[in-house]
């Protein structure tokens, strides 16, 4: 089913600025376009009737775009997350409550002029990765109708996927954020835990829970994070954004980033994973970047905690009320899943937390040594038939590369990156440390425009690519005195977690003094009109959070300022203040201060 809208989020600002369209035009005919396909896709339990709406767009009545960046763009909510006056059921009747007030995050879109068009189904409580775990019906997949959607936010992905809703908000405390956006050819972004309000969603696993966006584009993923990146006092997790990671920080991938390929692959069997994966690495290397192999290990034994040690008690803690008091209310196949609960111990807790903290270490040592891992969304899909055959062995094949990232506090992205011969959409995740989130989104951007695949919901990439390079939470710095590898103040690099990314040159317009003073012997590198030579450099990296306490250490005349390199690009790197130059010698001919020093030897 069709329709003449362009539901991307700039496009609609456009239409909406030059009065081509109008909130109300576009939601009525969503609204009528959602209502047709719900019979068959199953996505909404609860769509808005257009009385329920006028509040909505009456609240944009004479506001613009210009005004609410968020102006008349429509989104779903999936339905364990509050929407006031309507109710929230997490896919089980018995449990069903109407909310006063909504959810933070639904709030906070409201606020900035979106449009809720409805609740949309999912896995009961939120358990499960396929989207059939409903009583509300089975969510089939948007493009083969043999395969599920993937859950548990599978009507919310289905809103996105069949061009009703231009964003939707799921929750992922296992995959449920990616799994469902891999195989409805979307980006699904599950942030750091706490940097998307959860206040308002009923928990699956509180500690692990994040709601999370499902979107065409990472671009527009990137857009929707940073307006609601938020600390939010309702919600005890909630946890601050580092400016590293803020709007700025999205961009175009640097050149010689180092991405992650777990050494342990598992494809169950899949015929056609392996080769789109194998796909996925080189375009990958073609936006310049640097295939690393690690060790997957540790990921795999931290995700297998998750179902079966004790975090299963946590789900309990919401649906065991309802269980024992209401047995039929709850289906057979989450009670199943939720049936060792009541007999997991504090000791059973408290030696998995350990355990898991003990896995973190090592997973966290291996993420320190690149800048993202990939890996497949899943490593194969898995149809309808399967799931009613085997319903709790074909979900976990879906999680197998989803479900340790709450329990070691990554940032994940899901991004398309393929279809299969039947035309099923085929995905990977990028994930990383803990607030990489942006720079994770403008891979997964670069990724998109590599590939230049079809988008979902009749929606084209923006032709124009991000300008700037993509920042994440560590800082390079540029070196070229007593700093360098080996020297006597290398070690305030490498105690502050500094890597040696290069070492090469600086552009040809430097000069190169030999300071007056010591020990230690430090040089000034200054900036000249003409006469300026190439001065030997080395560029690290350390934690953006180190940064402060290096450059409030530099003595005087030093200090951090920009450096141009050989290859054109600037870096943060050591300058001298012209003052300084008083009792120094040139030693430009030397290129370097390591040269100059043997020598001076």
């Amino acid at each position: 089913m069709k329709h003449p809208f362009d539901l991307r989020l700039g496009a609609l600002k456009t239409a909406y600025s030059d009065g081509s369209l109008t909130p109300r035009q576009l939601i009525a005919t969503l609204h009528q376009q959602a209502a047709a396909l719900n019979p068959e896709f199953k996505l909404f339990i609860h769509l808005l009737s257009l009385a329920e709406l006028e509040p909505y767009l009456a609240a944009l009545d004479g506001k613009s775009p210009a005004e609410l960046p968020l102006f008349g763009v429509p989104f779903a909510i999936k339905d364990n997350i509050d929407l006031a006056g309507v109710p929230t059921t997490a896919a089980c009747p018995a449990f069903a409550y109407v909310p006063g007030q909504s959810a933070t995050i639904v709030e906070q879109l409201i606020a900035l002029g979106a449009v809720p068009l409805g609740k949309t189904n999912l896995d009961q409580f939120a358990t499960g990765l396929n989207g059939t775990r409903s009583p509300y019906g089975e969510c089939r997949n948007s493009v083969h109708p043999a395969y599920p959607s993937g859950g548990s936010s599978a009507g919310s992905a289905l809103a996105v996927a069949l061009g009703v809703a231009s964003f939707a908000l799921g929750t992922d405390t296992a995959g449920s954020g990616r799994v469902p956006a891999a195989l409805n050819n979307l980006v699904g972004l599950k942030a750091t835990k706490g940097l998307i309000s959860t206040a308002g969603v009923v928990p699956a696993c509180r500690t692990l829970d994040c709601a999370t966006y499902f979107t065409a584009t990472a671009a527009e993923a990137s857009q929707l994070l940073a307006l609601t990146a938020r600390l939010d006092a309702h919600d005890e997790y909630s946890r601050a954004n580092p400016l590293w990671n803020d709007a700025s920080a999205f961009g175009k991938p640097r050149a010689g980033f180092r991405f992650g390929v777990p050494a342990q692959l598992e494809f169950l069997g899949c015929p056609e994973s392996p080769a789109l994966f194998a796909s996925t690495i080189e375009q990958l290397k073609a936006l310049g970047g640097e295939a690393v192999e690690i060790d997957f290990a540790p990921f795999l034994e931290a995700a297998r905690l998750l179902y079966e040690g004790p975090w299963v008690a946590e789900r309990y803690s919401v649906a065991g009320a309802l269980i024992e008091q209401q047995p039929d209310a709850v289906l057979p196949v989450i009670k199943a899943v939720l049936e060792k609960a009541p007999g997991v111990s504090g000791v059973d807790t408290f030696r998995a937390q350990y355990r898991l903290q003990a896995l973190k270490a090592i997973c966290d040592r291996i993420l320190g040594e690149v800048d993202c891992v990939l890996t497949p969304a899943y490593p194969r899909p898995v149809t309808l038939a399967e799931l009613h055959a085997e319903p709790v062995k074909r979900n976990s094949d879906l999680g197998y590369y989803t479900n340790f990232m709450n329990m070691l506090d990554y940032a994940a992205v899901a991004v398309p990156a393929g279809f299969m011969a039947g035309g099923l959409p085929w995905g990977v995740t990028l994930f990383g440390r803990a607030f990489t989130d942006q720079s994770l989104l403008g891979l997964a951007d670069g990724l998109q425009r590599q590939h230049g695949l079809a988008l979902a919901g009749q929606r084209t990439l923006d032709a124009q690519a991000p300008a700037s390079v993509a920042r994440n939470d560590r800082a390079r710095v540029v070196v070229c005195g007593a700093h360098l590898d080996g020297l006597p103040l290398n070690w305030q690099l490498k105690q502050r977690g500094g890597r040696l990314l290069q070492a090469t040159q600086s552009s040809p317009d430097y000069r190169l003094y030999a300071l007056a003073g010591g020990p230690p012997f430090r040089p000034g590198m200054v900036r000249v009109a003409e006469s300026g030579v190439a001065i030997a450099v080395e560029v690290w990296e350390l934690p953006s959070a180190e940064l402060g306490s290096f450059l409030t250490g530099i003595p005087a005349p030093l200090g951090l300022g920009k450096v141009q390199l050989a290859d054109g690009s600037w870096e943060t790197g050591f300058i001298c203040e012209p003052y300084g130059l008083a009792g120094a010698v040139d030693i430009s001919h030397f290129g370097g201060w390591k040269v100059y020093l043997q020598n001076k030897t």
